[in-house]
């Protein structure tokens, strides 16, 4: 595990690093980049990489990975690498890692099933026991969703964390305190905001690394507003992914171990939440477990 790391620990007993590597790109990216980053980032300092077989590029980044165990620099038990099954795929038969086609109706809605959370989770618990996993988590869940499977009877693991959207305009303040009481680990993605080409996001918000408060203690820690953001979320204990392709950022978001937020700073930033939620993902509104409809 690289020195600058810092990790924290699951209730499972594995330990996962605190900063992670993003691994999402635009379309219009070639999937060779995500081979290209991920390398980078490995050798940056990154142990921790998020995919997810929606991105279309875990091959890449699989590639990535083992050329960097292949060459030296990591041995496969530095690298927690994460995927996620994609909401088409949850009728338990088809929980498998990676495996992912996004089917459609004849009018290019997604198709899904109404498939009970629990029924999903018992097949993650069986990939768990396979050796498909090291540890089993699940991503945008709401308070409702993960009390149901807290409360499922026979429940053999608890889920080790929650991926959800989390940035100083939507702190996740109730989820966090919830997931703590839980012995939840809460991980934040979309820790920057997101990208306003995104036909999702409502271009009436602001831009999160546009907020003058970031700049300020930008200038004041000497750093740039990414990296507050991202600090920010080191210190609440929120495991916390930064995306990015640009060598030169991937770098830079390394230093985020290098300063500390004063507690007056990290209550300013407290103060910045405005539950603007980027990613409302509009494509999934019709899912019967559309979980943004409750307060948390």
């Amino acid at each position: 595990m690289n020195s600058k790391q810092q990790t924290v620990l699951l209730n499972d007993g594995h330990f996962i690093p605190i900063l992670g590597f993003g691994t999402s790109a635009p379309q219009e990216v070639p999937r060779s980049k995500a081979t290209e980053a991920t390398k980078i980032a490995i050798d940056a300092g990154f142990r921790h990489i998020d995919c997810a077989a929606v991105y279309q590029n875990e091959k890449e980044v699989g590639l990535a990975i083992r050329s960097k165990i292949v060459d030296g620099t990591v041995k496969r038990e530095d690298i927690f690498c994460t995927s996620k099954v994609w909401q088409t795929f949850h009728r338990p038969e088809l929980v498998q890692p990676g495996e992912n086609y996004f089917p459609k109706d004849e009018n290019g809605k997604f198709i899904y099933d109404a498939v009970d959370i629990c029924d999903t989770w018992e097949a993650m618990e069986k990939c768990k026991d396979a050796g498909l996993a090291k540890s089993i988590g699940v991503c945008n869940f709401n308070r409702r969703q993960l009390e149901k499977i807290l409360s499922k009877p026979g429940l053999k693991y608890k889920p080790v964390c929650n991926q959800v959207e989390c940035h100083p305009y939507l702190n996740q303040r109730k989820l966090l305190d919830f997931c703590r009481s839980k012995d939840i680990v809460l991980v934040a993605h979309s820790a920057l905001g997101s990208n306003r080409d995104k036909e999702w996001v409502d271009k009436s918000f602001p831009v999160l690394l546009d907020d003058p408060v970031l700049g300020s203690m930008a200038k004041k820690y000497n750093r740039t507003p990414a990296l507050i953001a991202l600090r920010y979320q080191v210190q609440r204990g929120v495991v916390v992914l930064a995306k990015s392709f640009i060598e030169k950022r991937i770098k830079e978001n390394m230093q985020v171990f290098e300063f500390q937020l004063t507690s007056v700073d990290m209550k300013v930033l407290d103060g910045l939440n405005k539950n603007i939620r980027y990613i409302g993902s509009s494509i999934s509104e019709d899912h019967p477990d559309f979980p943004f409809l409750d307060e948390y």
